[in-house]
């Protein structure tokens, strides 16, 4: 029996289709002799979508019962270099590698892979350079036009709604970063949902 995998495809818009990926994908696995353990398929922009299917092949890396992800190239797996960067690192810990369709492995553990790391982690820091500096001219260009910023003391709308199922994970033992990662948040907003709720016991 060959590695064990998870086939991931995924199109931007509705009226592309998963099928064509998912085909490739299959044929690539069987010449490659992998064992494909199930095809996970995703409808939507890397960047707006929530990733249920990518979620449940990121568990069964974390379960060992999967060897690798089949993808057609990187972009279809992460929604940007940081986040690309992120999952090839837990990844890694679950001894799970990314295989792209044209035969690239993308490892960590290897040598090759540690060379990608270092290139990804450049274009991640360049990418939050660049989100940074456009949040601080949108703030500045708004308070040029006198609008009045920051919330209002003790408003913490997205992270009050979250708290429930944060302390909820957290009773679970899932790791402030797991957790960050699944619900879209930071790893200071779950800290301090917990700060905030130890503080009131």
């Amino acid at each position: 029996m060959g590695h064990r995998v998870a086939i991931y495809c995924r199109v931007s818009t509705a009226d592309q289709s998963c099928a064509r990926q998912a085909r490739d994908l299959r044929a690539f696995a069987k010449r490659a002799n992998y064992d494909v353990i199930g095809v996970f398929k995703e409808t939507g922009s890397g960047a707006k979508l929530d990733r249920t299917e990518r979620k449940k092949i990121m568990a069964l890396a974390q379960r060992r019962e999967i060897d690798a992800v089949v993808v057609t190239e990187l972009s279809r797996w992460g929604r940007s270099t940081i986040d690309l960067l992120n999952t090839l690192r837990d990844l890694e810990n679950w001894k799970v590698s990314v295989v792209a369709i044209s035969g690239m492995t993308f490892d960590l553990s290897t040598s090759h892979g540690r060379m990608m790391a270092t290139f990804l982690s450049g274009i991640a820091e360049f990418e939050r350079d660049l989100i940074s500096e456009r949040v601080k001219s949108g703030l500045a260009a708004a308070k040029a036009r006198g609008k009045k910023l920051g919330r209002k003391k003790g408003f913490r709308p997205k992270s009050d709604k979250l708290s429930p199922k944060v302390l909820h994970l957290i009773e679970q033992g899932k790791s402030y970063r797991w957790i960050a990662r699944d619900l879209g948040i930071s790893k200071n907003t779950v800290s301090e949902i917990v700060k905030r709720s130890r503080e009131a016991a």
